[in-house]
């Protein structure tokens, strides 16, 4: 292969990342108009499934760039997004456990976000670990909301009792 052959290969490459990084930031940016513009609270749910992931792949890439600093601020978008999906779901229907449309999307993607999270801050810098386990720790607890909504009635768990009264 000539060099002349070589400098196009390169320049041909170059180019492909180049529009891959511009397609994958159109997506998020797409996907989070759509996102914000949806009212239906289970098909917000579900346009954030299609949302996270994007926002994973973003994260993803940004990580391995090494800009942590943009890793920090797609997770926290993320947060606020599947915030705002569940607030949507309660608002319009408070009964996850007769209609659970929407609260097990949302409750996969929360699951599976940590675990991508995770593995992100075992390899993220130290000065960008405390505002990653913010967000981990947000998720976390969105994650144990949207499990007790959706199963508020566990096997082997007692109803609580009110206190006994005292007869004189």
């Amino acid at each position: 292969m000539s060099a002349r052959g070589v400098r196009l290969a390169v320049l041909t490459g170059a180019i492909f990342l180049i529009c891959a990084g511009v397609f994958a930031a159109d997506k998020v940016q797409e996907l989070q108009a759509r996102f914000d513009r949806e009212t239906d609270a289970v098909r917000k749910a579900k346009v954030f499934e299609k949302l996270g992931d994007a926002q994973f792949e973003e994260a993803r890439k940004s990580g391995s760039a090494g800009d942590y600093a943009a890793v920090g601020l797609t997770m926290e978008s993320y947060r606020d997004d599947a915030r705002a999906a569940l607030d949507a779901l309660k608002k319009s229907q408070p009964d996850a456990d007769r209609h659970p449309n929407g609260y097990k999307q949302l409750q996969f993607h929360l699951h599976r976000s940590l675990r991508e999270l995770d593995e992100i801050l075992v390899v993220a810098p130290p000065e960008y670990k405390p505002p990653l386990r913010l967000v981990r720790q947000d998720l976390a607890a969105m994650n144990d909301e949207l499990l007790h909504m959706l199963f508020p009635r566990r096997p082997g768990e007692q109803p609580l009792k009110p206190p006994a009264e005292k007869q004189p």
